[in-house]
This record gives C-alpha cells, structure tokens and sequence, in this order.
C-alpha cells in the first residue's frame, strides 16, 4: 500500500501524533509511506495546493494524523480540508483513517469530524486510533498502536469500512426577518462573534434580528476583520501567565471584548460538519487561557445558517462547549425551520439569564470534561501554573478520594448489606436512611416559609 500521512500539528516533526505513525512506519516496512506536514505550511498549501494535489493523488490510503485541539482537529488541519476540497481531487474510493493522541478530551467529535469530511468527498473510511499523548511511551500503547495497523490492513483487504450515516438536509435555509427594536430593559451587554463573510445574507439577517430582539444592548465581532496571524502553534509559551507567543493582540482582545460580556453568542454558517476553518482558528487561539473556563457563568447561545438537525457530532459540540465552560445554553437558533420564533426565544432566554443570574449543574458533558481537566492540570501543573493557580482558587481540584466522610460511610452500610440477618432486619431503613437529608431540605424550606422567610415572604 501507499499510505500518505496528512500531519496537521502545527508543531511539524515535533509532533507526538507524527511520531505514532513513524512508530508504525518502522513496525511495518513492507509498505511505502509519504508525509506531509499540512499543519506547519498551511499557509504554503494556501498559495500553492499543486504539490500537495500529487500526493494525495498518488496515495492509496489516506491517514489523517493530528492532535485533538477544543473538540475537533486543528485549525490548520481544518482550513487544509476546505483546500482538498476546493482543489477539485477526485477522491472517490481512496481509503482514509486517522491517529490522534489527545488526553480523550472529546476525541470522539474529532474523529467524527475527520470521518465526516472524508465521507463528503467519497473516501472509504477505516476506524482510527485515538491514543494517549503518552501512549507510545508505553508497551500497552506500543502494542495498541501495532494492533491498529494490522486491523487497518486487514479492514482494507476485506473491504470492511464504516458505514456513511451523513444526513442531507431536506428544508430550505431562510432569511430572519426584520423585527422591530425591542426596548433595552436589562443592563450588561452581549457579545456576538461572529463568522460573516461579505456574501453570508442569510446569517447576517440572523443576527440583525438577534440584535433587534435582545432586551440587552449587543455588540457584534466579526471574526473576518479581526486580526489573527495564524492558528494555535501548540507551544505552551502561554501555560504559565497566559501571554500568546503571537504579537496580534488577539489574547488583549480576547479578554477586554469577550470575556467581558455578560452574554456570548457564537454566529456562524455551517461548514464542513463544523464552525468553519476561521472560527476553529479563533477557537484554538483561545488556548491563551488554558483550561480555564473564564467564562464561567457567562450564558452562551449559537445562531447558526444551516441545519443543525442533520449535524449530531457538531450538536453535541456546541452543547459540550457550553457545558465544559460553565455556561447556561442558552439556546441554538438555525436556519432551517421557524428561524424567526428560534432567535426571539434566544434573545428572551439570554435577557432572562442575565437578568436573573442564572446557572445550572454540569452535565455528563460537562463533569466528565472537566474532570479530564482536572486530573491533567493536577499532573502538570509544574507547566501550566497559570491552569493551576486558577483550578486551586476555583476549587476544581475536587477529587473524590478527598470526601473521606462518604468513603467510610459506604464501607459501614456495605458491611452491614453483606450480613444476611441484619440486612433481614432492616427493611426499608436503607431508603429511608438516603431520603433522610433531602426530607430535611423539605422540612426547613416548610419551617422558613411559615415564619415568613420564603420566598414569598422576602417579596
């Protein structure tokens, strides 16, 4: 086979994914093997596609090869698919498959996201590897690395791919209408980023509405005039005060005009199963402030020109990124159905949020997200002190072995739920047992409002 490894890091030779697939290049001599580094000259590719056309061209196989960067894969790697794309390659029954190394922070939409975009241009995908950033390291990841390839070979000469379950729209994308000012009765303001291009009417109609109906007044951030350089290098020069390697100011501006809002929304037209290249690069750039949720609290929405109906993995993105943040979604506003009533319900949600504080518990999304978090930040907080600094005065460090007060109490009920007679005994004393604390709850919330201090009482 002639397999053509696609390195979207940014960090070229350097890259730790790079390396999974030299591992494998090594163990398994009897195939030819060809890179190219589309994270590091992205900005080459973009003046010049012709060079990377001929490989692609050449190649049988195709192996995406990339670390996992806020959800899906990186900026560069984003904008380099939208070239393929454009480049008019007729790549119908070319094999692809991906490696990535991550922590597992939602390496599941990334991987969705590669298979999606190689779907959409006739590719017959093989399951990939999604290992650990240490993975090679080790012998069980050495060992899981060499599994992966002999599975890819063999999935190859059988012809055993994954099934295409993309979803064309059925509905027709329509225009907001214009809406009268609604009066700005609630103080703050609200950010909306957005990703407009010139010719985008549909989803700039979309956020004239937004604007017009939000109780709240708003300002909006094109992301196509802001100045950014380039995407995330990945270099870490930020993990310890925060400071972005690059000299644009986007970290300045970051921080003055968005993080300072009392409300976000994200507005953008749907794009290769995701937010588009630009936004993904203004995405990865926010890794100047770690894995900080600094927005925690702030509400967040998403105005999007597509049909977000026919996307699951982008859906479970937006809603993953609200939830890992700390912040109340809400809502999701498209194009594709009832986009008037969707955007008023926006705005009356987001003017509610802010006008009473609103918050809500985390999700699995979210405190399964922040616990990879968590347990990345405690192991590497020598390097990333400004993550540290703010997941200690936060309290994010909430290990569950610290509650030593619940861990004897279930030793205690255990041992007597082992014990045949006693556990005869007992009846429902267990439930009654569990119930009890929220029973108090009940019982001081009825006490509080009969001597007037509920919340009838205060108004």
């Amino acid at each position: 086979m002639k397999f053509l490894i696609l390195n979207g890091s940014p960090k070229g030779e350097y890259s730790i994914t790079l390396h999974t697939a030299m591992f494998l290049e090594k163990k398994f001599p009897g195939h030819e093997y060809e890179v190219l580094h589309v994270g590091k000259k992205i900005r080459a590719f973009e003046k010049d596609f012709s060079d990377a056309k001929k490989a692609i061209e050449r190649a049988q196989a195709i192996i995406f090869a990339y670390p996992v960067y806020t959800f899906i894969a990186t900026g560069q790697l984003h904008r380099f698919i939208e070239l393929m794309k454009a480049s008019g390659i007729d790549l119908s029954g070319k094999i692809a498959t991906q490696i990535t190394t991550s922590k597992h922070f939602y390496d599941i939409t990334a991987h969705n996201y590669i298979q999606e975009n190689c779907q959409d241009m006739g590719m017959r995908f093989v399951r990939g590897l999604s290992a650990d950033m240490e993975d090679l390291t080790t012998e069980k990841g050495r060992l899981e690395a060499e599994s992966y390839f002999k599975r890819l070979v063999f999935s190859i000469e059988n012809s055993i791919f994954e099934p295409n379950r993309l979803m064309k729209s059925q509905n027709t994308l329509k225009k907001a209408e214009p809406s009268k000012n609604a009066e700005k009765t609630i103080g703050g303001r609200v950010a909306i980023v957005a990703d407009l291009k010139e010719d985008d009417e549909i989803l700039e109609s979309m956020i004239n509405r937004l604007q017009s109906r939000l109780p709240v007044a708003s300002s909006v951030y094109n992301i196509r005039k802001i100045n950014i350089m380039g995407g995330c290098l990945g270099c870490f020069r930020c993990a310890a005060g925060g400071k972005c390697v690059y000299t644009d100011g986007f970290d300045r501006f970051l921080r003055e005009e968005i993080e300072t809002a009392d409300a976000i929304v994200y507005a953008f037209s749907i794009s290769d199963h995701s937010m588009g290249a630009r936004f993904k690069m203004f995405d990865d750039r926010r890794f100047c402030n770690g894995h900080r949720p600094v927005t925690e609290g702030t509400p967040i929405a998403f105005i999007v020109n597509g049909d977000v109906s026919c996307e699951p993995n982008l859906s479970m993105i937006l809603e993953a990124r609200s939830q890992v943040g700390g912040n109340a979604l809400s809502g999701i506003a498209d194009s594709a159905s009832d986009v008037n009533a969707q955007i008023d319900a926006v705005a009356d949600s987001i003017g509610f949020m802010i006008e009473n504080h609103y918050t809500e518990p985390q999700n699995f999304y979210g405190v399964g997200g922040m616990k990879i978090f968590r347990d990345l930040i405690f192991q590497m907080r020598g390097l990333m002190r400004a993550d540290h600094r703010y997941y200690k005065s936060h309290g994010k460090y909430d290990f569950p072995q610290k509650n030593r007060g619940t861990i004897i109490k279930m030793q205690l009920v255990g041992m007597l739920m082992n014990n045949k007679k006693i556990q005869a005994k007992m009846g429902n004393r267990l439930n009654e047992g569990m119930v009890a604390p929220y029973k108090k709850v009940l019982e001081n919330l009825k006490e509080s409002e009969e001597s007037g201090g509920g919340t009838e009482g205060k108004r």
